[in-house]
């Protein structure tokens, strides 16, 4: 099923890297080991029709190979995975959070280094690592070999990228069709926000964290590993997806007008702004309600509360720019 063998690359070489803009032509040319890459792009993301072709070329350029381009069933992604992973030396995916989330548990058992391309709606995964939306750019990345380990949330078994979340957002999921998507793109969000709003009914949760305990009255709850959720809403403004820490959020009920005036205060994190928001910050959580209701991760729905809640320190590398990097830091030291 996986083309061009199943050995790992011992050695081999790529073509020479092109030369860069600004670089002596002359200059001697440093060769990477080639790098086999399984290649899945779901063409229901909202960008998956997209010519692949430039991208794929940047990959060949820079030394990665690519052995599968016909991809399985989003379902079957994770199974896909771990199926060839002595094949491959990394994974590419293409798609949005919730193709990410599909594979999430055959990148863990694989173990191998996963690049993304962004074809998604929000691609807040994308977003929080600084990965280039352009897929050409994107692709360069992922060429340029230099990963980062980042953390993994996982609820009642299940493992998730940016968030976990109970209440408002389990409406907006599946109000959120393709058909938004692809009209209104991350504008489908708020649109969609507004309309689940006068159908969501608040409810009553007790959430433990770290061995405290609260009890909240609230109309959502929400979990985030990464920066970035809900297309580009900020979990916490310094929460970042590789502290070992998960952010929770809960918003209490309020009126349209309340909710609109903290909209601001929300979008970026900066909790200590808006009223009837509560926060904390974990590495273990436990979200009880009085009856079983949805959990949303990634923006799929995937499994019900009671919720157990915990961070997986450093589960998987990404390949990421130097941006991010540099970033990370900075706000090390800064700390």
């Amino acid at each position: 099923m996986v083309g061009g063998g199943t050995a790992r690359a011992q050695g081999r070489l790529s073509e020479p890297a092109p030369t860069r803009p600004g670089q002596d032509p002359h200059a001697p040319r440093v060769s990477m080991p080639e790098r086999k890459a399984l290649l899945f792009a779901n063409v229901a993301s909202r960008q998956g029709a997209m010519d692949l072709a430039p991208a794929l070329e940047v990959l060949n350029q820079g030394g990665v190979r690519v052995l599968e381009e016909r991809p399985p069933d989003v379902r079957q992604l994770g199974a896909w995975i771990v199926a060839h992973r002595s094949a491959a030396d990394l994974v590419i995916i293409g798609g949005g959070d919730g193709t990410l989330n599909a594979a999430a548990e055959g990148l863990v058992e694989a173990g191998l280094p996963l690049g993304i391309l962004p074809l998604g709606t929000a691609n807040d995964l994308a977003r929080t690592l600084e990965i280039p939306t352009d897929i050409v750019e994107a692709s360069r990345v992922i060429a340029a070999g230099l990963t980062h380990p980042i953390d993994l949330g996982r609820v009642n078994g299940k493992h998730f990228f940016n968030v976990a979340s109970v209440g408002l957002s389990v409406h907006v999921a599946r109000q959120l069709g393709v058909d938004i998507k692809r009209r209104w793109g991350v504008l489908g969000y708020p649109l969609t926000l507004w309309r689940a709003l006068g159908q969501h009914r608040s409810f009553r949760a007790e959430i433990r964290c770290n061995g405290t305990q609260a009890r909240v009255r609230t109309i959502q709850i929400s979990v985030g590993n990464g920066r970035y959720y809900g297309g580009g809403m900020a979990i916490a403004a310094d929460a970042a997806i590789d502290d070992g820490m998960l952010d929770v959020v809960s918003l209490a009920p309020q009126g349209l007008v309340e909710l609109i005036l903290n909209l601001p205060a929300l979008r970026w994190g900066w909790h200590e702004r808006a009223g009837r928001v509560r926060h904390w910050r974990c590495r273990d959580i436990e979200i009880q309600t009085v009856r079983q209701l949805p959990i949303n991760t990634d923006g799929e729905v995937t499994t019900r509360t009671p919720a157990k809640i915990v961070v997986v320190p450093k589960a998987l590398s990404v390949y990421v720019p130097q941006s991010f990097i540099d970033s990370r830091r900075a706000d090390h030291a800064t700390r």
